[in-house]
């Protein structure tokens, strides 16, 4: 019998050992427009991202990187743990610390569903990840979408467009000049005091399209005062990107 071979790409992944021993992943980026090689290691991210310029191969840039082994393991040490979505582990929900549960087959169960002080997924443990991060993205939407519409019929500006979710690794919301709304699902997993200063800011740019004093007294005048809520997510907001 004759076995396939193994994509180039597969084959070839580059990884970085650290003196730790720990093996990272190395994302290969090619840029056209970067001027220079760039590290960049990121909570969003496992491993580190590499940006190779236009006209440097691949073999120049892996030697980069390897100078600077020890600044990517630095880098690494400060991120928080990674929490993977496994039987068992503490996902928090609107802050609240839950119990993901995975419950094998069911019949007549929902795949996704919080229960109590636990978060229970049915379906074969390989799908245990896949189903957990789709049911806090679908919990997500349903209460984003229901608070950006009420704080928007109680603006009196432009008409909200389409509410969304993505998984972007630097913004925790944005607005369209259309109205359309998207918003980073992991704000399911902060504080509900967090997920509505976020709501109120990105409902306030129906109103101010800039960051303005009169953006910012929008934004006050549907939450309240806001600064703790911001600040939690400047102190925060990498561990939420480590879920999953």
């Amino acid at each position: 019998m004759i076995l396939p071979r193994p994509s180039p790409s597969a084959a070839t992944a580059p990884s970085l050992d650290l003196p730790d021993g720990t093996r990272l992943p190395v994302h290969l980026r090619h840029s056209r427009r970067a001027r220079r090689i760039a590290l960049r290691v990121s909570a969003h991210q496992p491993g580190v991202e590499l940006v190779v310029p236009e006209g440097v191969s691949v073999r120049q840039a892996m030697a980069f990187l390897e100078t600077r082994r020890l600044w990517v393991a630095a880098q690494a040490a400060k991120l928080p743990p990674h929490i993977a979505f496994v039987d068992g582990a503490l996902i928090p929900v609107l802050g609240l610390p839950r119990r993901l549960t995975a419950l094998g087959l069911r019949r007549g169960v929902p795949p996704f569903r919080l229960s109590g002080a636990a978060i229970e997924v049915t379906g074969l443990p390989e799908h245990l990840a896949r189903r957990t991060e789709a049911g806090l993205r679908n919990h997500a939407r349903a209460i984003l979408a229901d608070k950006t519409a009420e704080l928007a019929g109680t603006l009196g500006a432009r008409p909200l467009g389409r509410v969304a979710v993505g998984d972007a690794a630097t913004r925790w919301g944005s607005c369209s000049a259309a109205g359309n709304i998207k918003y980073s699902w992991r704000l399911v997993l902060a504080p509900e005091s967090v997920l509505d200063y976020v709501v109120a800011h990105e409902t306030a740019h129906l109103a101010e399209m800039n960051h303005s004093r009169q953006f910012w007294a929008v934004v006050e005048r549907l939450y309240g005062p806001y600064d703790a809520q911001r600040q939690w997510l400047k102190r925060n907001g990498a561990r939420l990107l480590r879920y999953g």
